[in-house]
């Protein structure tokens, strides 16, 4: 279901605008039709109110919650199961934040994340995505909502607009604290400048060499890490939101002196922040991460060197971390061994063919 779709069938039931931003207003926030000061029955008009058992059923069943794994850090990873079936995750985060997915599967085919390795079976809907929040308000306070879950926001864009506009209005985040985490696509960035409500951006960098992101990311839009950060960085200003360039550290791979030189050269004098997050272990997964003090080396030269840094743990570690890892055990699926030689290959060759 898309909202536009929900908002047509309210106004088909008789819903004027306050109507619907009420009915809008609780479902997000997973309140029940009686709060507030004015009762349904006084307030909406009989034909919406005989329509309103049918939609509510509905929208109750957009999202479900079949497992919760919480962590210790704090985290819960919910594997949420949508009316078809199909199951995406979901995490509450510490600090009131929610992780929610954009698709079932992804494109993108990122060979360190679990989530693109089936690649894509199908889109989120609006109201499917508004629907894990709503799911996850049940649980906990949710001040924050990351575009960082299963699937390439920007792959869909529609759906995901139309999500952020709702929870950027009626559903009460504020704008900053919504965020599109993207590996980046001119088409994203054109729409983005668009929107009445402009989320915060998080790119997906992981590389300065462009060979090698081309290897991490096989289906990327082919942007080369300096395109990628000149899209980031007009957005950063016209919004006054510092861009969040995403790296996940792999041992061996990404980690070496060369890309820091070239962190430093491409996100110098940036509005910006690098947030630094070693691999996140998957079964089968060929790739680690580099030791805690080498993750503490990297992040403490990038400061020193005048590049903000943040080194990060993915939040979940303890629970089938890696993202996609628990729809894969649920589906009964084995573990994909990722190509870890190809990317150390192409690493291998940057470095080569880069100035020392």
């Amino acid at each position: 279901m898309r909202i536009h779709e929900l908002k047509r069938r309210l106004r088909e039931a008789g819903a004027g605008p306050s109507h619907e931003q009420r009915i809008l207003r609780l479902w997000s926030h997973a309140l029940p039709r009686d709060s507030g000061r004015r009762l349904p029955h006084s307030f909406f008009p009989s034909s919406l109110m005989e329509a309103l058992p049918a939609i509510e059923a509905e929208l109750a069943g957009l999202a479900r919650i079949h497992t919760v794994h919480p962590g210790a850090d704090g985290s819960e990873r919910l594997l949420v199961t949508l009316a078809d079936g199909q199951t995406v995750e979901s995490v509450l985060l510490p600090r009131d934040g929610l992780c929610v997915s954009s698709q079932v599967g992804c494109a993108v085919g990122c060979q360190f994340c679990m989530t693109g390795q089936g690649g894509l079976l199908r889109q989120v809907g609006s109201a499917e995505i508004v629907a894990q929040v709503a799911l996850a308000r049940t649980r906990r306070k949710v001040r924050k909502v990351v575009f960082m879950g299963m699937g390439e926001p920007a792959h869909n864009l529609d759906n995901v607009m139309e999500a952020i506009e709702l929870l950027g209005t009626v559903g009460n985040i504020g704008h900053k604290n919504l965020v599109f985490s993207t590996v980046g696509d001119p088409r994203a960035f054109e729409r983005l400048h668009q929107e009445r409500v402009k989320p915060a951006l998080a790119l997906s960098l992981h590389t300065t060499k462009a060979g090698l992101r081309r290897t991490l990311l096989p289906r990327a839009p082919n942007m080369t890490p300096e395109e990628l950060v000149d899209a980031g960085e007009r957005y950063a200003r016209a919004t006054g939101y510092p861009i969040q360039y995403q790296w996940a550290l792999l041992e061996g791979v990404n980690d070496g002196e060369d890309e820091i030189e070239g962190i430093v050269k491409l996100l110098s004098g940036k509005y910006g922040v690098l947030n630094m997050i070693p691999f996140n272990a998957v079964d089968g997964v060929a790739f680690s991460r580099p030791s805690w003090a080498r993750c503490e080396e990297i992040a403490r030269t990038l400061h020193e060197r005048g590049i903000l840094t943040k080194l990060r743990d993915s939040a979940g570690q303890d629970v089938d971390g890696g993202c996609g890892q628990l729809r894969a055990r649920a589906a009964g699926g084995a573990p994909v061994v990722l190509r870890r030689g190809a990317a150390a290959t192409a690493a291998a060759t940057a470095t080569a063919g880069s100035p020392q």
